[in-house]
């Protein structure tokens, strides 16, 4: 698993950094990162360089991985939906990154593209804060890049999950290639569900909840959700999204991705500045 960086903090003079992915309007990133890097005393910006799906993307994606390479940018973390799209870019996948098959965080090392995946040490520091449970069954929402890194997880963590997505073929790929004999595959529909009843933990890695898909849940309507499951919810902004809501509503424990976001940033500024980064700074820039 993925190991924070220690060392003392080695900068250049001023710090380009940014995030991209498709839509951004939402993201929290800069206001947490420029603060971060002012408690610091780090000169520099973190921006945001939106780039839509691939293949109208690709273009702007590898305008990014150059300017990595050429030092024009010194780190860049990477959102849906560019979190595999970007992998044939990269020279260098950190172990976890490679076994995710994800990138979230990506820097350059004498002109070589670094890929690294601060998402699942991010979350899994986030979920035991938030509820420290002990390990159980866990149902995954969702099959993208996300779900990767929380599968990742949670399966070396020692949970069994099963993962839930629309498109079943999907789910059983990755379970199959995070999970082995911890992890297996459903529908996201209410008859598959279901048969879920017993899960400790329901995760949505999906983007519904989050703009502009507010008001939408992944958790199919008229379904009673598991009695005694937590829920955690990746998407962060708006804070509260209907799925929490609806867990809250039903009596569970429930938690939004903000800590998750933080967790994960922190980790990809110590990789990018070898510096402990300041989560209560970045936790509290959030919350403007």
């Amino acid at each position: 698993m993925f190991t924070a960086l220690t060392t003392h903090c080695s900068h250049p003079s001023s710090y380009s950094l940014g995030l991209t992915g498709w839509p951004l309007g939402h993201s929290l990133s800069p206001r947490m990162h420029n603060a971060a890097l002012a408690a610091l005393g780090l000169a520099g910006e973190y921006r945001l360089y939106p780039a839509p799906p691939l293949p109208d993307g690709a273009a702007a994606l590898t305008a990014l991985a150059g300017d990595l390479r050429a030092g024009r940018l010194h780190g860049l973390n990477v959102t849906i939906p560019h979190k595999q799209a970007v992998l044939p870019l990269v020279d260098s996948l950190s172990e976890t990154a490679r076994r995710i098959g994800a990138v979230n965080t990506l820097w350059a090392r004498s002109g070589a593209l670094q890929g690294e995946n601060t998402d699942a040490p991010g979350f899994l520091a986030d979920l035991q804060a938030r509820f420290g449970l002990p390990v159980g069954r866990a149902l995954v929402l969702g099959a993208g890049g996300s779900a990767r890194a929380v599968v990742y997880a949670l399966a070396d963590a020692g949970w069994r999950v099963c993962v839930a997505a629309r498109r079943l073929e999907q789910a059983a790929g990755l379970a199959a290639s995070l999970g082995g004999r911890d992890a297996r595959a459903c529908a996201l529909e209410p008859g598959a569900l279901s048969a879920e009843q017993g899960v400790d933990l329901i995760v949505n890695t999906t983007p519904l909840g989050m703009a502009p898909h507010t008001g939408v849940s992944p958790w199919p309507d008229g379904l009673p959700f598991p009695k005694s499951a937590a829920v955690y919810d990746l998407v962060y902004n708006p804070r509260e999204t209907r799925l929490l809501a609806d867990a809250r509503r039903a009596g569970l424990a429930a938690s939004g991705g903000l800590g998750m976001l933080v967790e994960q940033a922190a980790l990809s500024l110590e990789l990018w500045t070898g510096c402990s980064a300041p989560r209560e700074v970045m936790y509290n820039a959030c919350q403007g």
